[in-house]
């Protein structure tokens, strides 16, 4: 398996990330934006999701790309940081032209982190200025773990964060992932080993190996008996290409996506997850099958969210206040 040369989502050309975040909120956000407007779609499976601007992406709806996707903590609250990245690319001259109004067009979804055990006493919601910052500091590079939308987020059974990862297929297109790890289930097994191991590329997180089984009932029923399972649910995701993928194709590649989510979270997709993934296509290089391009574009789509979810929390960094452990801490 080949991947990009940063193992991140930003290997496909042309889309950027950037982070903003608190340490005292223990949240943040992150955004994904391109040099130009890219095709989109979402594929929503978990029981609780917090979404904005989403029913746009339908493919029998009107707009056929959009400018940014967001993905936030803070719950509902969240969703206000889009209207920062609203304002920053407006400002930029970005959007969607109705005769003299410019509107861009920013998709959004959030996860519940408000539990997390950061200061969540605003007197002003933060996460339309945690937009603005995101968006100002949009690269090709960023760091993973605890930052930007990952900042506060848990797992089952240890800290969450941010994740990333790319693979480049022998058709020439990249697929790239993008996560913040936030979910009810666990992402490892008791003895620190990855649901997503079989996927690992060249240890990427911690090059343990596959895990041994053992009872796939008995963590999540841990997990509960700890009390932990009220502090709050959700991952959310972005997969890319650089292929030439309509709404519909699009669509296709965040729908199968989700297998990624459910090979690296045990359980996943449950009745308090938001669980989600976006789809954003570049369009930048042809497909030459279009049977099979797209297949395999939705194939790596899921082994890099499987990979950037184990990544995610693999590189998550310890703070004053958590009230889970990382993985480092645990197992490093």
């Amino acid at each position: 398996m080949k991947v990009g040369a940063r193992n991140l989502i930003t290997d496909v050309k042309g889309l950027y990330v950037g982070n903003a975040d608190d340490a005292t909120l223990k949240s943040g956000s992150t955004v994904l934006v391109g040099d130009k407007p890219f095709t989109a779609a979402v594929s929503v499976m978990g029981g609780a999701p917090g979404t904005r601007e989403t029913d746009m992406l339908a493919p029998d709806k009107l707009v056929s790309e959009i400018d940014a996707i967001v993905l936030s903590g803070g719950s509902a609250y969240g969703l206000d940081a889009a209207s920062g990245v609203m304002d920053g690319l407006r400002a930029k001259g970005r959007g969607f032209q109705v005769a003299e109004a410019l509107i861009p067009l920013v998709s959004s979804a959030i996860l519940f982190d408000l539990l997390n055990g950061g200061k969540k006493d605003w007197v002003h919601n933060p996460y339309r200025t945690l937009g603005v910052q995101a968006l100002e500091n949009a690269s090709e590079n960023f760091s993973l773990g605890s930052i930007g939308a990952g900042m506060g987020a848990l797992s089952g059974t240890l800290k969450g964060g941010l994740g990333s990862a790319s693979i480049v297929l022998d058709s020439g297109h990249t697929v790239g992932a993008l996560v913040a790890s936030n979910p009810f289930g666990a992402v490892a097994h008791q003895s620190g080993h990855f649901w997503a191991a079989p996927w690992e590329v060249d240890g990427e997180f911690g090059g343990l190996g596959v895990a041994p089984m053992g009872d796939p009932l008995a963590k999540p029923v841990s997990f509960k008996m700890q009390g932990f399972s009220e502090k709050g649910n959700t991952t959310i995701a972005i997969v890319a290409t650089d292929a030439v993928l309509d709404k519909a194709q699009a669509t296709r590649m965040a729908t199968v996506a989700q297998d990624g989510m459910a090979r690296a979270i045990l359980p996943s997709h449950t009745p308090v997850d938001g669980d989600l993934v976006f789809a954003a296509a570049t369009g930048a290089v042809p497909l030459t099958d279009t049977v099979v391009d797209p297949m395999m574009i939705g194939h790596a789509a899921a082994i890099c969210l499987s990979r950037a979810i184990a990544r995610s929390i693999f590189e998550a960094t310890p703070a004053d206040g958590d009230i889970l452990t990382t993985w480092q801490q645990k197992y490093g």
